[in-house]
């Protein structure tokens, strides 16, 4: 059975009156506020084709697919009004936005070697032209070569658990990079000249030590080896680290037990040609690392003849120098990644 034609007339009427408003909305928003109106939830449309359940029986198959129709036709209408209006909105905004060619670009930060990577990097720079090559060893050393094979006694202080931090009974986080040495006696054939920079890590941590810090380790092997040997090359790489010919190296005696002698080396304070200042605490020198003629202890753990080979080694703290070159006032500042720290390095 067919619909009557009223009832049918007069939803066409609403269809007709909800693509008027359809078709005359400016806006996304009256746009959607229509939709509202006349296909929401609540809408007359809406509520009409809820009557389908009213009607007599044989009238509900043509009145669904009446309204079906309907609803299809006006959701249709409804999607391509949207896409008009979108397109509208952002023709609008672009003819709004004015682009000044002349603005720079927008500026994105780059990034810049740790100061000290690039104070290793510039150790390392002044080492190789004297015929140094470069050794690495592991982080985990056995007891062996971080201090028996150094000479080190068995009950000496260093290897207490208050400096040293252990990896099992007989391996330890290297507390320098010392082994190196050993490593080097071992695997190289004489004479030889070595440079071993990396991490080292001991149980102590305050404005002035870290738990893990980086040292440069030098080690000169060769038949007729002095103290002068020694002495110059150390008074050349500071003068050339420092950029000034007016440094001044002096040796204060020490012990190492990798050491015989042993001494401690400082420079002239280049703040203040050992005038006194806060750098140098009003001494003059600045303490700088320690050194000495390889004890013959060392080459006899690895089966050397020690009457007929010597050498020196030398060490330094690579923090202990950006401290002294770039004047910070804490050591744990090279280790927080603030970014405002770690900026002012970017150009040296």
């Amino acid at each position: 059975m067919s619909i009557p034609s009223k009832e049918k007339e007069k939803i066409q009427q609403l269809s007709a009156k909800a693509k008027t408003a359809f078709q005359t909305a400016q806006t996304e928003k009256e746009l959607y506020d229509c939709k509202t109106q006349f296909i929401g939830k609540k809408s007359l449309l809406t509520l009409a084709r809820k009557e389908i359940k009213n009607c007599p029986a044989d009238q509900k198959p043509a009145w669904g697919a009446f309204f079906n129709q309907v609803f299809q036709e006006l959701s249709i209408f409804y999607n391509e009004r949207q896409k008009e209006l979108s397109q509208r909105s952002l023709d609008q905004k672009i003819e709004r936005e004015v682009i000044d060619l002349s603005l720079p670009g927008p500026s994105f930060p780059n990034g810049s070697k740790h100061p000290i990577t690039k104070l290793l990097e510039q150790i390392i720079e002044i080492f190789i032209p004297l015929g140094y090559s470069i050794q690495t060893g592991p982080y985990v050393e056995s007891d062996w070569y971080n201090f028996s094979a150094l000479n080190f006694p068995p009950f000496h202080p260093s290897r207490d658990l208050q400096d040293t931090f252990y990896v099992g009974k007989d391996h330890v986080l290297r507390t320098h990079t010392s082994p190196v040495q050993i490593r080097s006696l071992e695997s190289l054939a004489p004479p030889f000249a070595v440079l071993a920079p990396g991490a080292v890590f001991r149980s102590d941590s305050d404005i002035s030590h870290s738990p893990m810090f980086h040292q440069v380790e030098g080690l000169y092997v060769n038949q007729k080896v002095s103290l002068a040997d020694l002495k110059g090359t150390l008074s050349y790489f500071l003068k050339k680290l420092f950029q000034s010919s007016k440094i001044q190296l002096r040796f204060r005696p020490s012990f190492f037990p990798f050491t015989e002698p042993s001494a401690e080396y400082d420079i002239s304070c280049p703040f203040c040609n050992r005038k006194g200042c806060s750098v140098c605490k009003k001494s003059g020198w600045i303490e700088i690392g320690g050194c000495g003629l390889v004890h013959p202890e060392v080459f006899h753990s690895v089966q050397w003849d020690s009457c007929q080979w010597q050498g020196f080694a030398f060490g330094l703290g690579v923090e202990r120098l950006a401290v002294i070159l770039y004047n910070i006032p804490d050591i744990r500042l090279f280790f927080e990644n603030d970014v405002r720290f770690l900026k002012q390095f970017s150009a040296v």
